[in-house]
This record gives structure tokens, sequence and C-alpha cells, in this order.
């Protein structure tokens, strides 16, 4: 597809001011206001308010299918250490997650679309706050994404290193995994460290949770089942020669399978109770912060295929490519609507920094092929009446 070389150009532009004016969950004003002018401008009905700062851009075309496509525009709490020359301005935050081109690439579909207007039917632009762990997308649609905006289906674009420059991956089920936060309390009692008979010691009971959980998924699931337990903070103590009687065990749950992931919680609550008991300490688990499975419904799936079979070579296109272990708050959006989650590859003759990398800068050649596969998923999903 020959796209302008202006539309180009103005996505990069707009990429480039985004990745210097990084904003986080809930706080993206300027960026939400960036997106807003930009569609007016090019006459759509836009919408604000939904999750405090989302921007919905409606085109609407004549009769035939409705659709949503989204774009995260949240960024990350990460200080940058490239050195581009739209380096981050924003002390200790950064878009390490590449959520300034989702933005760029959609806007600029959006533009598009407007001017060619080659499809029939009518298209909601999603731009989404908060996607980064304070689930923006949830917030959506417990405000009415769903209700006030129908649609049939609703698609969702990552960029993904590992993949090379504008390749597609999709398959048809779990395309990322659910994401549980858990905290472990472990009270125990505190005593000198000279003589730890006196007291409950709550850090070597830690230190027996943290390598019991991890027989989990290696000896209590099948090996066909996935589920990663990671223990990312241990909290206790502050005298070095005292046994505290607090230690606070925090981290993740991610699994590919629901009916697993209950499996896993109920596991991890026995492991916490039997393996404290016998040393005399008190224990809590709780779970918060979860995303459930991103799982795509298989006929959408279908369509982002058909889409990249007819617009890219065949070797461009991985179906039914292996899942992530990583999350996505998108889910909760594939919950409520039919849709489909895909990646498009980033990777040039130099493989891009990962995801959340302080080193992370969106590669600008993608661009041209986001903005493209949007504008081809649009007509191959409201074909033209002839």
């Amino acid at each position: 597809m020959n796209l302008p070389t202006s539309l180009i150009d103005r996505a990069a532009a707009w990429r480039h001011q985004l990745h210097a004016h990084p904003e986080l969950g809930y706080q993206e004003h300027k960026t939400a206001a960036l997106v807003a002018s930009e569609l007016r401008e090019c006459g759509l009905q836009v919408h604000t308010g939904l999750a405090g700062t989302s921007v919905i851009g409606t085109l609407e075309n004549g009769p035939g299918p409705v659709i949503g496509l989204r774009a995260d525009m949240d960024a990350l709490p990460v200080s940058e250490r490239g050195s581009p020359e739209w380096r981050s301005q924003n002390d200790g935050v950064m878009h390490a997650c590449g959520h300034d081109g989702h933005t760029a690439m959609l806007l600029a579909a959006a533009r598009h679309l407007s001017t060619r207007r080659s499809f029939s039917g009518t298209v909601h632009f999603i731009f989404q706050p908060a996607e980064e762990n304070l689930g923006g997308a949830r917030k959506m649609v417990s405000e009415g994404l769903f209700s006030r905006f129908t649609m049939d289906a609703i698609y969702g674009m990552h960029n993904w290193p590992g993949l090379p420059l504008g390749h597609i991956g999709v398959n048809p089920g779990a395309m990322m995994a659910s994401l549980d936060t858990f905290t472990i309390t472990l009270q125990g009692k505190s005593c000198h460290a000279a003589m730890p008979e006196n007291g409950a010691d709550p850090i070597v009971a830690a230190a027996q949770l943290v390598m019991a959980l991890q027989t989990i998924p290696a000896r209590r699931l099948s090996p066909l089942a996935s589920a990663v337990i990671s223990v990312t903070q241990i909290n206790g103590g502050e005298a070095i020669n005292v046994i505290p009687d607090l230690v606070t065990l925090r981290g993740t749950l991610r699994c590919l399978q629901n009916d697993v992931r209950q499996q896993v919680k109920t596991l991890m609550a026995s492991f916490v109770d039997s393996l404290t008991a016998p040393m005399a300490i008190e224990s809590t688990l709780t779970f918060a912060g979860d995303y459930p499975v991103t799982s795509n419904h298989p006929a959408a799936a279908l369509r982002v295929r058909e889409c990249a079979q007819a617009l890219l070579p065949a070797d461009h296109l991985h179906w039914d490519i292996n899942p992530s272990m990583a999350s996505e708050d998108f889910a909760c959006m594939l919950e409520h609507c039919p849709g489909a989650y895909f990646w498009i590859g980033v990777d040039g003759a130099t493989p891009s920094a990962p995801l959340h990398n302080a080193s992370y800068d969106f590669n600008d050649a993608v661009l041209a092929h986001g903005i493209a596969f949007w504008v081809g998923l649009v007509e191959h999903l409201c074909p033209r009446a002839q």
C-alpha cells in the first residue's frame, strides 16, 4: 500500500513529540489533547472523558460493520538511557513500550481513512490511557465503552521486538498471559539473632517459601500448562543482629489458561499455609491487580490473518505464534467484545532493545507498516459497496 510521504513524516513528528513528552497512566492530558485536536481536524466526532484521559474518534462512512481500533497512550516510570534527539524531557518517565508509536500509527490511519473513505461502515479509533498496570481498559469498559459505542469487533496492535520489521504475529487463542499480583505476609516473633530459639523466624520461612513456590509450575502442573510465579520483592528486618517479626513478599503470577490460573492460586495458598505453620509463623496470601488472559476470538483472529495474507508476503505472517507470558489489559476489552490482539515486528538490521528497557526507542521504520496495516484491516473488515 502506497501511503503519502507527508503522512508518514507527520506520524514520525507526532511520535517524536510524544516520546519527548511522556505521561504516566491517567496523566496523559497533553497526549490526549494532541490526539483530540488532530482527530477533530480530520472531521471525526471526538469523545473524551472515559477513564479520565481517553479519546475516541468516530469516523462514519455509510452502512456497514462497526469496529474499534485501539492504541495505548501511557508511558512508564523509567529513566531513559538512550540519547535520541527526541529523548524524554520528563525525568523518570519514558515511552519504553512503544505507546508513542502506537498512538502515532493509529492517528495517522484515522487521518488517511478520513480522506480516502475507502470503506463502508463505522470505525471507532480508541486511544486508551493507563495500560501499564493501572487497568485503563477495564476502567473504560466499566464506564460504558461498549454500551456507548456498540461494536461488532475490536482490534489492538502492539509492536514486538523479536519479530522482523513489518511482520505480523497472531493466533486464534491466547496471545498474552493473565496477571495476578500477590502479597504474602509472614508474621513471626522477633528475637536476638544469637538466640533464634526464642523467636519465630520469618526470614527462614520466606527463603523456604520462595523456593517451594517454584515447584508448583515444575512439579504440580502438567508440562503442557503454562504458569510463571515470580517473587520480585522481599522486605523485612532493620537491625543486622535482630531477627524481625515481619517479612513481606510480593510478586506476580502469570498463566495462559484460566483453569490453570485458579489451580495455581489454590496451590499457592496451600503452600503458604503448610510451610509456615510448623515454624510458628502466621501467614496471609492476597491477590490483587489482576488482568485476564488476552485471548483472541478465533473469527476475529482469522480476519487479521486474511488481511495479512492479502497485504504481506507469505513469510511475513506468523500464524499461531507462541504467546507471551507478559500481560496486556486489552484482555479486559476482549472479555466484553469479540476481537483480536496482534503483534507487528520492529527488528530491522539492528534488533530492537526489549520492551520496558531504558534503552528502548520505537523504530520509526515501523510507522508506515503499521499505518498501512490498520488501513488495510479497516478496508478488509468494512469493504466498500461496489
